[in-house]
């Protein structure tokens, strides 16, 4: 089955290191302006999530959200969470380190695509 979302070696190693000091972690993309359409990471469960947030899959063993809206927009592509040197003005916790995560993607093919199953709604 093809994944919605991945994670790069360096962004992997990055995790890892944020998941030695923070624990348990979770990914979301709220689509807002500015670093708000930044990926940002936080302790699991520090985000409040409903159902206007649908869950893309894990990467690392950490759960990535994206808002409804923002779904809308990336739902044709292949997300990669990558991470890039540069402080980002948002809560995620790789920002202390110098370092930002941000998305690489690609359009889905049509084979791809058929393949796709649908998203989940985050449940309360």
């Amino acid at each position: 089955m093809v994944k919605r979302v991945l994670i790069s070696e360096n962004a992997r190693q990055v995790l890892e290191q944020l998941k030695s000091q923070h624990g348990e972690l979770m990914f979301h993309q709220s689509g807002g302006c500015c670093d708000g359409s930044s990926p940002m990471c936080f302790p699991k469960g520090e985000l409040m999530l409903n159902e206007t947030d649908v869950y893309l899959g894990d990467i690392a063993n950490c759960p990535f959200y994206m808002s409804k809206d923002q779904f809308e927009y990336w739902k044709h592509t292949q997300l990669t969470i990558d991470v890039t040197k540069g402080r980002g003005s948002s809560f995620s916790l790789e920002i202390p380190l110098g370092l930002r995560f941000v998305i690489k993607s690609r359009l889905f093919t049509e084979d791809e695509l058929l393949q796709m199953g649908p998203v989940d709604t985050v449940k309360n």
